[in-house]
């Protein structure tokens, strides 16, 4: 198996325990440690804890190994501000598009499906779901505001991904993207933006919540037991 295969599953291994909380905030460990676990050597190791640094899941400390960051929720709070933002000037551009039923319709594709045909799979919704929000901005035509917003994407995916670990959300999902691509058809960018903010406000509020409570279990989880 080559090195880069190696590191794809290492990278895989390694994010699925960070995302778990196998490793919490403030958590150390070494290139060496990792690939002693894992069976491999470090240069495939190597490789996926710099995606995962690139990521923002972790951090490189000289001299002292690698470090799992602390989740600043103030300044995920601040990107998902920015988002709606964006999405919402992206909304008013696309509703004076002279093509908005073409640009909107491989988004229907997938959101507008009766129930029996909704993908169940938390990690494929949640791709899906970012998707959804990348393409409503692409499709705006402002290649600038979608750079930024790409940006913002990247940097909050590592708390985002929480969000479909509740099947409820899954449903709110469908519902929600169903009902802004119903209002953009209209070409109804207030209804829509009211949809649109209502949506990213309680995705970060869920993600916060859940972020904070698995948090709180893992730490349980590691403390000592008394004798």
């Amino acid at each position: 198996m080559t090195n880069t295969s190696l590191a794809k599953i290492a990278y895989q291994q390694l994010k699925e325990e960070l995302d778990n909380f196998h490793y919490v905030p403030g958590d150390r460990f070494s290139e060496t440690e990792v690939s002693t676990r894992l069976g491999t050597s470090r240069t495939p190791v190597r490789e996926a804890l710099l995606r995962l640094q690139r990521e923002g899941y972790i951090s490189v400390m000289p001299k002292l190994g690698w470090i799992v960051n602390t989740i600043d929720f103030v300044m995920f709070e601040q990107l998902y501000d920015v988002r709606s933002v964006l999405e919402c000037a992206a909304v008013d551009l696309l509703c004076e598009s002279e093509n908005l039923e073409q640009l909107l319709q491989p988004l229907c594709a997938i959101w507008r499906v009766d129930p029996s045909e909704r993908l169940t799979d938390y990690s494929q919704v949640s791709k899906q779901d970012e998707s959804f929000h990348i393409t409503l901005v692409h499709a705006s035509g402002n290649v600038e505001m979608a750079r930024i917003h790409q940006d913002i994407t990247d940097r909050i995916r590592v708390v985002r991904r929480l969000e479909f670990t509740r099947d409820y959300r899954i449903d709110a999902a469908y519902a929600e993207h169903g009902q802004m691509l119903e209002a953009l058809l209209a070409r109804d960018a207030t209804y829509t933006k009211t949809i649109l903010r209502k949506h990213i406000a309680v995705s970060r509020d869920e993600v916060k919540k859940i972020t904070l409570h698995s948090l709180e279990a893992a730490r349980y989880q590691k403390q000592p037991v008394p004798h």
